[in-house]
């Protein structure tokens, strides 16, 4: 893979119809600066705002992934998305004067070729990436889809579709080399749809765009010439439609023998490229599509964001833990006597940190709570708890360092068992929460399996 961020050396331009919306869609691809991403701007609205594309900005996964910010919407980006990842190109302006790009023939390969007309330039500046060391897995088991990400020294794609369809039934494709492979074998794949979707699809007020010369229509049985006639005027079609010797309809030919299989492919590129970061893994997909491809996206984005903080913060990163106590105090204000956190184990950022308390006879407090009989104060047990939500609210914000967690209330506080010398409190905080600044925590205490004390927590970020 690259080892320098690129972008483009000049403006370029393509315009067409959008896929869903039907608009007419202008777009623009532009050079950008070092780790600026890519950004979506919408032209045609005032101020022309932006979207970075990105896992956290999508909100629809419906035939398509869509992402937003607010009231600014650009659907579909998939097919952009992917281009820009099988190009290796990392910073760069996506200018749209309309809610949706062209969906050009329903591949990626349009935007390819413009981008490639556009000329690549590398930056002063190494590419990050996000290395997977440990599986990685999302199932949908009721819809039978699996994902599982594997250690790879490169970006590997290896995906299986087994549709009930004679014209398709089990296809299989694998992608070994992103530079040698994608822009012949993958991004000419053109998305389909079955010819049993086409009016339910049209009455959701989707393919407003689509013809049979941006996708691929796969033909079901118990279709009859009155549906056909029902169709072409549904879609203002002007070609006639007929049931394809091979199973398409009007026998438009595949680019590809596994066309439709490697079009899914070529959209779990696009989906994995909102990660932001190019990823060194191979990922297996079985009959996987853009739901589960945004959920895998977010669990590994989640990953990162724990990579991210363990590489800035800790000093020794290859360890089986996520921080040491030296990395905790640079982050929480709290000091002798009152740190109650040894260690934290694992972080989900926004939503859950595990961290760890060793409890030995050394601590001040046992002194006197009680002389004889040492028992860790519950206040105490709470207190460990709310550091722990602490850290996990300050990795909610931007800066860390310039805030501190003021608590505000505590609810449903339950003390289970005594916690004595030599005893490892595991705290496990989950966010519940998070508005304007405000966050509500649910915390649970436990020794090995035994919950000792629980609580929920509310608390205030605010700058120090």
């Amino acid at each position: 893979m690259n080892k320098t961020q690129r972008t483009i050396k000049a403006p370029v331009s393509t315009s067409g119809v959008g896929l869903h919306t039907g608009n007419q869609t202008t777009l623009t691809f532009k050079p950008a600066a070092i780790d600026s991403g890519v950004t979506f701007v919408r032209t045609d609205m005032d101020g022309k705002p932006e979207v970075a594309a990105h896992i956290s900005n999508v909100v629809d996964i419906l035939r398509g992934t869509t992402i937003a910010k607010g009231e600014v919407k650009v659907y579909t980006v998939e097919h952009v998305m992917a281009a820009l990842s099988g190009l290796e190109i990392d910073n760069v302006i996506v200018e749209l004067d309309n809610s949706e790009p062209p969906v050009g023939d329903g591949s990626a390969m349009p935007f390819v070729e413009i981008l490639q007309k556009a000329g690549l330039v590398e930056q002063d500046a190494p590419r990050k990436f996000l290395e997977v060391e440990t599986p990685i897995s999302h199932s949908i088991p009721d819809r039978h889809v699996d994902l599982v990400v594997l250690p790879s020294d490169d970006f590997r794609v290896t995906f299986l579709v087994d549709y009930k369809n004679p014209a398709l039934g089990t296809q299989y494709t694998s992608m070994v080399s992103l530079k040698d492979e994608f822009v012949n074998d993958f991004a000419p794949s053109r998305t389909f749809c079955f010819l049993s979707e086409v009016e339910s699809l049209a009455k959701m007020g989707l393919i407003k765009g689509g013809n049979l010369s941006n996708a691929v229509v796969i033909c079901d049985d118990g279709v009859g010439p009155e549906d056909l006639k029902r169709l072409k005027k549904m879609l203002a079609l002007k070609e006639e439609l007929f049931m394809g010797k091979n199973g398409l309809m009007n026998d438009v030919p595949l680019r590809f023998p596994n066309e439709p299989c490697r079009h899914k492919a070529l959209d779990l590129i696009g989906d994995l490229a909102l990660l932001g970061v190019p990823l060194k893994a191979h990922v297996l997909a079985a009959r996987s599509g853009h739901a589960a491809n945004v959920e895998l996206a977010k669990k590994l984005h989640s990953l990162y964001e724990k990579e991210q903080i363990k590489t800035k913060y800790q000093k020794e990163p290859k360890t089986e833990y996520l921080l040491d106590i030296r990395a905790i105090q640079e982050i929480l204000p709290h000091r002798y006597p009152f740190l109650l956190i040894d260690r934290v184990i694992d972080l989900e950022p926004k939503k859950k940190v595990v961290a760890i308390k060793n409890v030995t006879i050394n601590e001040p407090f046992f002194q006197g709570h009680f002389p004889g009989h040492p028992v860790m104060p519950g206040v105490l047990i709470v207190e460990a708890m709310a550091q722990a939500g602490g850290f996990l609210m300050l990795h909610a914000v931007e800066d860390p360092k310039k805030s501190v967690a003021y608590f505000m209330g505590m609810d449903a506080v339950r003390f289970r068992k005594p916690v004595i010398p030599g005893d490892t409190l595991r705290l496990e905080v989950e966010m519940l929460s998070m508005r304007r600044g405000t966050c509500k925590i649910s915390g649970k205490a436990l020794v090995g399996d035994t919950l000792v004390a629980e609580a929920e927590m509310m608390a205030a970020i605010v700058d120090k």
